[in-house]
């Protein structure tokens, strides 16, 4: 499918969190030029307005006509961006909600799982790239996460403030727990609690274990 300059400058103003305002302002033109552009009705713009725009939308004018050029960043999406999915690659590790698992969260040649592209750029302001899909095992967390519940962990977070739920290495081995710093602590240390109140808290230096990511979302079969 062709893509047009007015998608291509849509899809690339959404990506940046700018208004047409914004890029108006900043690029010396008049808003009814880029609005004339976004809602086809300029097919032709003016070659050095035009350049200008590019400008602030840290792109080449080559790209915003052919989409060939040069820009900043990552390519936009451009095509049916609400209903695009894109896949998360899950990884063989199974973080213990107990005993540790042996830590591995490079990809697995295993199943794929596609999520939403725009829940996850809009939603979770995550990379795709950066995110990993794990089965996790045993009861300490419940009722929040169950024994066979898939999570997708952010490997971008490892700092748990806010505290929440995050994969770790405890030096055992891979656990899904719940972290927060505790105030006031030098060096600073770090409290690992479970959900089932069954399991007892614990505490830690925070150097003496590895955060893997933040658990962003689970999901379970019935």
């Amino acid at each position: 499918m062709s893509i047009s300059i007015s998608e291509r400058l849509k899809a690339r103003i959404r990506q940046l969190g700018m208004s047409v305002a914004e890029v108006a302002r900043a690029a010396g033109v008049n808003r009814t030029f880029v609005y004339d552009i976004l809602r086809g009705k300029s097919l032709t713009p003016n070659i050095e307005k035009l350049t200008r725009v590019a400008a602030v939308a840290l792109v080449s004018p080559e790209w915003l006509i052919t989409g060939k050029g040069s820009l900043e960043g990552e390519t936009p999406i451009t095509e049916d961006y609400d209903n695009e999915f894109v896949a998360i690659q899950s990884v063989t590790a199974r973080p213990s909600m107990g005993g540790g698992a042996l830590i591995d969260v490079e990809p697995s040649r295993g199943r794929d799982y596609h999520f939403r592209r725009a829940w996850i750029r809009d939603r979770l302001r995550a990379s795709p790239s950066m995110l990993r899909v794990m089965a996790v095992d045993g009861d300490s967390m419940t009722p929040t996460l169950l024994s066979g519940d898939t999570v997708l962990v952010d490997l971008n977070q490892r700092n748990p403030q806010p505290p929440g739920v995050f994969v770790l290495h405890d030096g055992m081995g891979l656990v899904a727990k719940r972290l927060e710093y505790i105030p006031m602590s030098d060096p600073p240390r770090l409290r690992i609690n479970s959900d089932n109140t069954r399991y007892s808290s614990y505490e830690c230096l925070a150097e003496e274990i590895n955060i893997i990511g933040r658990v962003r979302w689970c999901g379970r079969e019935m």
